[in-house]
């Protein structure tokens, strides 16, 4: 069974991956003021670092439409005998609704997985995708596999500053002025689909960083060794490098993969945001 695995861009998968794996990426619309782009392709995170720098306003997203959606999938899919297609959590966007009403156009060989997640924890259910069709899994069998694996996602991140998720709605004035009075740095994870605070550290970013990765150690003694992601959005090579190595001292994964996050993660959390991600068991 030939089959082909395709994702909206909140993946947060780089080039590298989506051509190892011939990941096909659909963007999401991301609009700066009356002007519209599409995420990762004419509008990169440095752009909306200059434009809330200059207007103090986030950016908006945007999901494609039923009509978006059937197009893509009928093109994908010739040549193959069915598509899996993966979207951000449908607690944060439509784009699964459209999706879902969309494939019912193609005869059950399009299914749509509602990751449940963003970045690279929706990112990991795309790879476990493509693995599971290397290996001659059904699309039926490979759709109940990640399915069941939503809920063992860590998709979890720790932000640097609050400005932004304070403008998108997801920290208070107070909470906002407290973290920078106190240098706190939220942990921010994901449970059924959806942000929350998990727990606060107090410190400098680093500092913060690395209790952040000993506690992902501490809570999670098994887990798929596969892979994990170093997802973040444009920290210092530094920081990245510092937390690379303490995720290799406490843990045993096959591949540590780094990703930059892309446009729509980037809107919701800001600069030198970075998360450890991985499946638990």
């Amino acid at each position: 069974m030939k089959i082909k695995i395709t994702s909206d861009s909140t993946c947060d998968l780089s080039e590298e991956l989506v051509k190892k794996y011939n990941i096909t990426i659909f963007p999401l619309e991301v609009m700066l003021g009356d002007k519209t782009y599409e995420d990762g392709v004419d509008i990169v995170p440095q752009d909306i670092f200059k434009y809330v720098s200059e207007t103090g306003i986030l950016p908006k997203t945007a999901a494609h439409s039923y009509g978006e959606y059937a197009e893509f999938f009928g093109r994908e899919l010739e040549g193959y005998d069915a598509l899996i297609h993966f979207d951000i959590s449908s607690k944060a966007s439509s784009s699964y609704d459209n999706a879902a009403l969309a494939a019912k156009d193609f005869g059950g060989k399009v299914y749509v997985v509602d990751s449940l997640a963003l970045s690279t924890g929706q990112g990991l259910l795309v790879l476990k995708a493509c693995d599971l069709a290397a290996e001659g899994k059904s699309a039926d069998e490979i759709v109940d596999i990640v399915n069941s694996l939503r809920p063992k996602l860590n998709t979890s991140f720790v932000p640097d500053v609050l400005d932004y998720l304070h403008k998108g709605g997801r920290c208070s004035l107070a909470s906002l002025i407290g973290a920078k009075v106190l240098k706190l740095h939220p942990l921010i994870s994901m449970k059924d689909g959806q942000m929350y605070a998990k727990k606060k550290y107090m410190g400098g970013l680093d500092a913060c960083l690395r209790k952040y990765v000993k506690d992902l150690a501490e809570e999670y003694k098994t887990y798929d060794a596969t892979r994990c992601f170093i997802t973040h959005s444009n920290c210092e090579p530094e920081v990245v490098e510092k937390v690379r190595a303490q995720v290799e001292e406490l843990f045993d994964f096959n591949e540590i993969l780094e990703t930059k996050a892309g446009c729509v993660v980037t809107s919701h959390c800001g600069k030198n945001t970075l998360g450890v991600l991985f499946i638990t068991e």
